[in-house]
């Protein structure tokens, strides 16, 4: 559910009342354990923690002309969630993470980067705020160009005639394309060609 609210006061004055007090309780611990170099903002239709063009110019690579994102804070339609891109981008930050809350002795409801929670009382607050503190624009930047570097060295590798990069949905045989088949026939068929 994104909002078209264009700044985060808009944003959080269109909730309901206990929603509205449960992210700004969030909100308070995130900005106080924010690195100087973030950026509070709209983005995504939520409020967003980012690193600004200024500090990374190249933005973020699926949308360069949006910036870095680093976390994000969020009303949804059945739950209110946190996005953690520095728990995300880490396996080792994801299992500080996921033993910090452990701790806790709270319920984690967790995604890839998403926290949902129902009331600010599921939330351990501390964790949330070491969390955020724990990674640095510095810190954030370095694991994302690592992590973009990984994984362009995992791309399929060129055609050998056209030179052209072939699709991770691409069929496995040229002839299933052609004939429309796919799974097991193709591979017979391009099998009985060989």
């Amino acid at each position: 559910m994104q909002s078209k609210a264009t700044t985060v006061a808009e944003y959080l004055a269109t909730l309901p009342e206990d929603r509205r007090a449960a992210l700004e309780a969030v909100r308070e611990v995130i900005r106080a354990n924010l690195d100087k170099d973030y950026q509070e903002c709209m983005q995504y239709g939520m409020i967003g923690y980012c690193v600004p063009h200024r500090v990374y110019p190249p933005g973020y690579h699926c949308d360069p002309r949006q910036p870095l994102p680093f976390a994000g804070l969020a009303s949804q339609k059945n739950h209110m969630a946190i996005y953690l891109m520095g728990v995300y981008g880490s396996p080792q930050e994801e299992a500080w993470f996921r033993s910090a809350w452990a701790r806790s002795g709270r319920k984690l409801d967790m995604g890839k980067s998403c926290i949902r929670f129902k009331r600010l009382e599921d939330l351990p607050l501390d964790v949330i705020g070491e969390a955020i503190r724990r990674t640095p624009v510095a810190v954030l930047i370095a694991r994302y160009e690592s992590n973009l570097n990984a994984s362009a060295g995992r791309r399929r590798p060129a055609s050998k005639k056209t030179g052209a990069k072939r699709s991770a949905n691409a069929p496995a045989a040229r002839g299933a394309t052609r004939a429309g088949k796919t799974g097991r026939a193709a591979k017979k068929k391009a099998a009985k060609k060989r």
